[in-house]
């Protein structure tokens, strides 16, 4: 047969309304899948064989960085959006996408698909399968944007996915969960320990979405506690990837062995981006998990889990990341490039740990029955949701000997004594009355504390001091499970003081985002 002389442009034109065709002629003949199909698809690629002259390579970083910042969603700006608010993107994309209702929340929410492409290797993506889990939504909006664009320097990659992907997007799966910012659904149940027994609607969507589909590869989205890092060292697991297990066992099939060649590949893209801060996650077997029954059921599942970046609280940066390492696995895909890694590849990413803390106070000197004693803390600082805000709890997770933890922030406190902070005599009208300033000075006299006539418990505040409402006194301390809330001195001074967890440099204090609340 004669080898066909047509563009890569003009090839993927072909191709495109070649697929049509078959598919109409599928439809015609009630075909789920017509023996037609697939000969004469065998027959088109022995004439246009895919390989390194007719495909364009993968995408650069700088390109990669460049084709999420012209196409990057407008309208998402931070973490915490609505199902409601997603509603009218997914219909902007209603034209160039086949939008369809896959099924209900518990409350009665929609719960919507978005398919593209008409190749013939099918990939799922599901996202806000835990609703406070919403970094991978919003690069998937981006990801809908770019696949929209037309006739600029990434039209190549696009008709190549077009030609040998059929993409099936599932963005908010747990709609609930999102509304309420949690991880649980309306049920209270955990959709990912859901796959088996399928008590909730939205794990029946997942499962029946999957089986009408049937993807060869399926990519399970979600985010980690930034907690999470690249195990034994500082730095922090932005990302964590995972080929799960379908056994106990925790053996390698075709399914999962292609899972795990992917991964690699995405693992290359992640070194250059953000190098030594990508982990694997743990595989042991959970039987009741999606991403470890979808191996099983036959798709080559990948776990992408969102963790921490330094500064980026909205995760606005590792949504860039989701964004440039989903398009180039599914360049990948549509190669067949992943082909070129090896599972030793996969099991070269070091694993995560969890071994982070957001503050380490290190050799800080402790009173106790009249000695004192040279002791590390570890503190930790979780968001809690609220009507006026989220605001972050402080607590002392551990003490002792904290040499296997790091600190996101760390202080040598050698020499620095632990004391108690005072609550500020004068009440003041309003929130509005104190600034930084203010705070800093009432911090260095040794007041940890002040009370205010007007404001709402659980209001949330940016400055460095703990504001009294509904009560005129504070906990604080040191010992494991309080909150800490304490000075540190040197001498007759007053150092730095701990407010909330968060620590303040009475000297140098440095511009910090802070998330108290009124108490």
């Amino acid at each position: 047969m004669a080898r066909i002389k047509n563009t890569k442009s003009e090839f993927f034109t072909f191709l495109s309304f070649f697929q049509i065709t078959l598919k109409l002629i599928a439809m015609h003949f009630q075909w789920r899948k017509p023996v037609l199909l697939v000969l004469v698809w065998a027959a088109l690629l022995a004439a246009y064989p895919l390989n390194s002259q007719t495909l364009p390579p993968p995408l650069s970083l700088e390109k990669l960085e460049a084709a999420y910042l012209i196409h990057r969603e407008p309208a998402l700006t931070h973490r915490r959006f609505t199902h409601a608010e997603l509603q009218p993107l997914i219909q902007k994309h209603a034209i160039n996408f086949s939008v369809r209702e896959l099924g209900q929340s518990v409350l009665g929410k929609p719960i919507s698909s978005l398919t593209w492409g008409m190749g013939p290797t099918r990939v799922m993506l599901w996202s806000q399968m835990h609703g406070n889990e919403s970094t991978a939504t919003m690069a998937l909006f981006d990801l809908f944007n770019f696949l929209e664009g037309k006739g600029d320097e990434w039209q190549g990659l696009r008709d190549l996915l077009h030609a040998q992907l059929q993409l099936k997007f599932i963005p908010m799966l747990n709609p609930d969960g999102a509304d309420a910012f949690k991880r649980r659904n309306a049920l209270d149940i955990d959709l990912n320990r859901d796959a088996i027994s399928l008590i909730s609607p939205e794990s029946y969507v997942l499962k029946n979405a999957r089986d009408d589909f049937e993807p060869e590869f399926g990519f399970n989205l979600h985010d980690q506690q930034i907690y999470y890092n690249v195990v034994n060292t500082p730095k922090q697991a932005t990302i964590s990837l995972l080929a799960p297990a379908y056994n106990e066992a925790t053996e390698i099939n075709d399914v999962r062995g292609r899972a795990m060649q992917t991964i690699a590949g995405m693992n290359q893209l992640l070194q250059e981006l953000i190098p030594g801060q990508v982990g694997k996650y743990d595989d042991a077997f959970e039987p009741r998990a999606f991403g470890d029954n979808m191996q099983k059921w036959g798709t080559s599942t990948i776990l992408i889990e969102s963790g921490g970046y330094l500064g980026d609280t909205e995760k606005q940066e590792i949504r860039k990341i989701n964004f440039m390492v989903l398009l180039h696995a599914l360049h990948g895909i549509a190669t067949k490039s992943y082909l070129n890694y090896s599972t030793d590849d996969y099991f070269a990413i070091p694993d995560n740990g969890f071994q982070l803390m957001d503050l380490l106070i290190e050799e800080m000197q402790v009173p106790m029955q009249g000695k004192w004693y040279p002791i590390d803390i570890a503190i930790r600082r979780r968001e809690v949701e609220s009507n006026k805000g989220y605001y972050l709890n402080g607590s002392v997770e551990d003490l002792g000997d904290m040499q296997v933890f790091f600190g996101i922030e760390t202080l040598d406190a050698s020499g620095l004594k632990y004391k108690e902070g005072k609550v500020y005599p004068t009440v003041f009208e309003s929130i509005k009355d104190l600034t930084e300033e203010k705070a800093l000075e009432f911090l260095r006299q040794g007041f940890l504390a002040v009370k205010v006539r007007s404001g709402e418990p659980r209001q949330v505040h940016g400055l460095p001091l703990l504001v009294l409402k509904s009560t005129t006194s504070f906990s604080g301390g040191w010992t494991s499970g309080a909150v800490p809330n304490f000075l540190l001195t040197q001498g007759e001074e007053v150092r730095y003081a701990v407010v909330n967890g968060y620590l303040i440099d009475l000297k140098q204090p440095k511009a910090q985002e802070i998330r108290n609340r009124i108490y």
